[in-house]
């Protein structure tokens, strides 16, 4: 199967009622929903009651979404203090299921589900997967890790609300995976856009692209660039598209990106959306790059008010020409803490991504950036794979082509870099979330 050109895209709409609703229904929505959850926090949740007292806001003063800016911030670490059922706000027998993710401390940052919680998560992926083409008659290939990341289920949930076959593969076994999306005949699959580059290349390798039926790639959880959507689009010929969501919000499907690839849509019936300057907590304006905010409109288990997600990004509230009204979020430059500031410098994963894929050839987008600092003074060394066939050449041309690395990052970034260039596939292949930053500075 062969990407379908935006000329002969037919858009389907799952909800057109909620997804191209006007701006004010919207709001009224929101105002509605957004007193019910304060509410109901501040009467079950002592920990907001708390903030909300501190504050000296009662939920008599929220009389709709434009009171939003009156109500606390929630932080992971708050979530990490009332590990793990201290922010319920429905009795535990009435929790369903229970997802987490990784901390630094050893401690998951845990998210509870009623049964409707997991309803409208499934609702959320199922309008996603519609946004990228897919039907009921739709095999989706799910390589995301199941369990008590968000990302296998999540998507497993979306297919079973549209009525599409899911494949529940889960993450690793590459040449297992070639082998069933061939034979099950998957049409889309999901996974960390890391990953499904390295699939890419692995199906090419394998001489198997020609082979299977895919036409959609659904990809998440961690930043990633247009040209890395480009470049697994070109590979496997297929549209890719990028979902986004959180664990602590409700998993995958928050939002996703249409064909137009314009921004990804916040299915903001559901979490209404801030972008905040992160320094001074003021609202951005559209097109203004800051902190993403989020505040959960419907959820029973575990509502977060104000969740402070250290994702960067900016907002357009405009009409998308995929007849949505829904607003879109900019692709993500990175998170708060995925930033490192390197001699007085903010660098980001992607801005390395973006420059390496911008020189074609015989440099491959996999990379390792390593922060050290030698003499009281930051070092950036970027670890990036070549074409085997440059190590076959004269030194003087791994030599030029370091050189001319190093003056795109450099120009790219702001900071000097050193590169040093490996072989294919020496760099480690991420299942999950890629590691592309060690920084041994231990600041």
């Amino acid at each position: 199967m062969a990407a379908v050109s935006l000329e002969n895209w037919t858009e389907r709409i799952r909800d057109p009622k909620i997804e191209c609703m006007s701006r004010d229904e919207m709001a009224a929505l929101q105002s509605k929903r957004l007193v019910d959850v304060v509410n109901r926090v501040y009467n079950n949740v002592e920990f907001y009651r708390k903030k909300m007292q501190d504050l000296g806001v009662e939920p008599g003063d929220i009389k709709g979404i434009e009171d939003i800016n009156k109500l606390p911030f929630t932080t992971k670490e708050d979530l990490r203090d009332h590990y793990p059922f201290g922010l319920l706000a429905i009795p535990k027998k009435d929790v369903v299921r229970v997802q987490g993710t990784s901390g630094t401390t050893g401690k998951l940052t845990l998210a509870s589900y009623s049964q409707k919680d997991i309803d409208v998560w499934g609702e959320c992926v199922a309008r996603c997967l519609t946004m990228a083409g897919l039907t009921d008659e739709d095999v989706l290939h799910i390589c995301y890790g199941y369990g008590l990341f968000t990302g296998g289920l999540g998507l497993d949930f979306g297919a079973k609300a549209l009525g599409a076959m899911a494949i529940p593969m889960s993450a690793g076994n590459t040449k297992r995976q070639m082998m069933c999306m061939e034979d099950f005949g998957a049409t889309a699959f999901a996974c960390t856009p890391s990953y499904a580059l390295y699939l890419a290349e692995s199906m090419q390798e394998a001489g198997v692209v020609d082979r299977l039926k895919l036409k959609a790639g659904i990809h998440g959880a961690e930043p990633w660039t247009e040209e890395m959507r480009k470049k697994i689009e070109s590979i496997l010929h297929i549209n890719c598209f990028d979902i986004y969501g959180l664990c602590e919000i409700t998993g995958p499907g928050v939002a996703q990106d249409c064909i137009h690839h314009t921004g990804l849509h916040i299915h903001h019936d559901y979490f209404y959306p801030e972008v905040l300057n992160p320094a001074t907590h003021e609202a951005c304006a559209d097109h203004e790059t800051g902190e993403l905010v989020f505040t959960t409109l419907a959820k029973e288990a575990m509502p977060l008010i104000r969740y402070r997600t250290k994702d960067l990004t900016s907002i357009d509230h405009s009409a998308c020409a995929c007849g949505r009204t829904l607003p879109r979020i900019s692709k993500f430059t990175g998170r708060t803490d995925d930033m490192k500031v390197i001699r007085g410098v903010n660098v980001f994963p992607t801005q390395v991504e973006t420059a390496l894929l911008s020189m074609g050839g015989a440099v491959a987008p996999h990379y390792l950036m390593i922060v050290d600092r030698e003499d009281n003074l930051d070092v950036l060394t970027v670890m990036v794979e070549v074409d085997e066939s440059m190590f076959s050449d004269e030194i003087r041309k791994l030599d030029a082509l370091k050189n001319k690395i190093g003056a795109v990052l450099k120009q790219a970034l702001g900071v000097s870099v050193r590169v040093k260039l490996v072989e294919p596939k020496t760099i480690q292949r991420s299942e999950g979330k890629a590691v592309r930053v060690i920084d041994n500075r231990g600041l």
